[in-house]
């Protein structure tokens, strides 16, 4: 890959000993510049508008906002941000929910490094770069039809769909997105619509059926 000038790199990820990792193997890529790091959505959408990275590398699981409501949040502000998600989350409905919401590229951690650079590169180019991983699951994920009714959420629909079915209470969920209550009340009921769910319960049966929600690991307040 030629590279006629250094690719600017903005990392997002809430570990700081994670961040230093990326940014020290990142900075010893050829044409590849860490500019500004962020620990949370917040602060990413701040340093971003400051830095103006070539390319945003960024985590989903953030505190506070989520990478994919960050993600969309970034994209209203610049059309033209470049945006590559490097995650944990091995799901394909976080990759698709994640490019609706405006990212050009989704590679999984437990990929080789030599496939975070090449996706870096893509997606600098304007491509859009996909691990294999999340390529051959994207593919299979296409032919199930409950994922269907799923891509027919919003970015929104699909963070709120997350948090209610995590217990957390509409004005916990109101304060976390900055929106009205009455807005998560709407937003519920489309989502409750596009499912074919009548209640709560069949709600967080569907998200566990569909692997986007563990039970076992419940962080919602009561």
């Amino acid at each position: 890959m030629t590279v006629s000038k250094n690719i600017t790199i903005m990392l997002v990820d809430d570990h700081a000993v994670v961040r230093e990792g990326y940014r020290s193997f990142l900075e010893k890529q050829k044409n590849m510049n860490v500019i500004a790091e962020a620990a949370d959505g917040e602060e990413a959408y701040i340093r971003f508008k400051e830095n103006r990275p070539d390319v945003l590398v960024m985590d989903l699981s953030l505190p506070g906002r989520s990478g994919i409501e960050t993600i969309s949040r970034i994209r209203k502000h610049s059309l033209s941000a470049r945006i590559l998600v490097f995650s944990m989350h091995q799901n394909p409905t976080f990759a698709l929910q994640a490019i609706k919401a405006g990212a050009r590229g989704y590679v999984t951690k437990s990929s080789l490094p030599d496939v975070l650079v090449r996706a870096i590169y893509d997606v600098y180019e304007g491509n859009i770069a996909l691990s294999a991983d999340i390529a051959q699951a994207l593919a299979i994920e296409k032919l199930a039809i409950d994922n269907v009714a799923l891509e027919e959420l919003t970015v929104r629909e699909f963070e709120l769909l997350r948090m209610i079915v995590d217990a957390r209470s509409i004005e916990d969920i109101a304060k976390t997105l900055n929106v009205t209550q009455k807005t998560v009340s709407n937003c519920h009921y489309r989502i409750k619509k596009k499912l074919g769910a009548k209640t709560d319960i069949e709600l967080t049966h569907f998200a566990i059926k569909m692997n986007i929600f563990d039970p076992l690991k419940l962080t919602g307040k009561p």
